[in-house]
């Protein structure tokens, strides 16, 4: 198939949905199909941009991390586009890319399916707190509504997700696919060297988060956490290893709580290079979002080996298991806290909870959900092809 990817969002700027276009377009292309994506230009580059139109953009003032891509420039390049002949759009991201994806769909002749990667009824209102929260997440429910109706298809990351949506009354044709995650991420990091490098003796016990450092994440609450666990184990050390706008409201929160010693920011760090060893780095991963459509980064760390502790929120309902690599906890601090200072104090339990983990990863193969992918497009593809092939018969009938 000859599939072409549009997102409003894709490397260098680093976040899951940038991952997971990443991942699917990879795997993809190694079952013989043939992936474009069209995303906006950043100030840097990747190293492979094979296929990649990079579209002159704009920054967004309330938003510096992304950028505005140019709807009139890819317009001008339709006769391109045409003469490329594909199969399937997918788009990625509900904006810009969205109503691009619309317009080419009815331009070129060809389905148009959407992945939808953001619970924007959880997500809006931190961007817009001057508009009250129920206003936002009405808002955002007949936003996603209009969006999936329009559609021809939507792939959705977890079963509980596309519940929502069906509650919005989208009845689009879907299908839940995650993402999956690559061998690469079950090559073991080198914990020892991660710490040396990042000053953590090697003995000190880690809780880690990875991720982007939004308000979404939850991340104030894990400070909350990691306050109540230092009372009992004063080594503690919480890494949180990502970059984001909720980053400086964060840094007040530690001072406030009084927890400097007990947390450390390291940024955003290369998949291919240093991820793999922050993971294994950790003792105990925790996680507490509430707005995840899947929780890729819970998979990540259970393949290398990493005991999770995490609320099952949304998405990562789909993919917890309690006692398969986690301890799943509830959102309450208290609660949390007991349950991190009783693992860290279990290395039986935090040993089994390794291998456990590891093992249930290996279900979640990016190649097995590529080919899920494929099976999609060729079921949104079939009505079309169906159509076409009543109106040749009406025709040589006629003749």
């Amino acid at each position: 198939m000859k599939i072409l990817f549009i997102s409003d969002v894709y490397f260098p700027r680093v976040n899951g949905v940038s991952t997971s276009i990443e991942t699917f377009r990879r795997n993809l292309r190694a079952q013989g199909h043939t992936v474009h994506l069209i995303v906006p230009e950043y100030q840097k580059t990747t190293a492979d941009e094979t296929d990649i139109v990079r579209v002159p953009s704009r920054q967004i003032p309330f938003d510096p991390e992304d950028r505005l891509m140019s709807f009139k420039w890819v317009m001008q390049q339709l006769d391109k586009l045409r003469a490329e002949q594909y199969d399937v759009i997918h788009v990625q991201t509900p904006f810009v890319a969205h109503y691009l994806g619309l317009k080419l769909s009815k331009l070129l002749d060809i389905p148009c399916v959407e992945t939808y990667h953001t619970f924007f009824e959880e997500y809006l209102y931190h961007y817009i707190p001057f508009v009250p929260k129920k206003i936002m997440q009405k808002i955002a429910q007949r936003f996603s509504r209009h969006q999936g109706n329009s559609l021809d298809g939507m792939v959705v990351p977890s079963h509980p997700m596309l519940h929502i949506l069906r509650e919005y009354g989208v009845t689009s044709q879907a299908e839940v696919i995650p993402t999956g995650i690559e061998p690469a991420s079950f090559v073991l990091g080198d914990r020892e060297a991660f710490r040396n490098k990042h000053g953590i003796p090697q003995d000190q016990p880690v809780l880690l988060f990875v991720g982007r450092v939004a308000h979404e994440k939850n991340i104030g609450f894990l400070l909350k956490v990691v306050e109540q666990v230092s009372k009992q184990i004063p080594k503690v050390l919480f890494v949180i290893a990502g970059e984001g706008p909720a980053k400086v409201s964060l840094e007040q929160e530690v001072e406030e709580l009084g927890i400097q010693k007990q947390v450390k920011f390291i940024g955003y760090l290369d998949r291919n290079t240093e991820l793999n060893s922050c993971y294994r780095s950790a003792d105990i991963f925790t996680f507490s979002s509430r707005t995840e459509t899947q929780g890729l980064v819970l998979l990540e760390a259970m393949a290398q080996g990493v005991p999770v502790v995490s609320t099952a929120e949304l998405g990562t309902k789909d993919v917890l298991r309690d006692g398969l690599g986690v301890w799943i906890a509830k959102e309450e601090v208290s609660a949390f806290s007991q349950m991190v200072v009783k693992l860290l104090g279990d290395a039986e339990a935090l040993e089994r909870l390794s291998e456990t983990g590891r093992e249930y990863a290996h279900g979640w193969s990016a190649s097995k959900q590529a080919e899920r992918m494929v099976a999609f497009y060729q079921s949104v593809l079939a009505p079309s092809k169906i159509q076409e092939m009543k109106f040749e018969l009406s025709t040589s009938a006629v003749d």
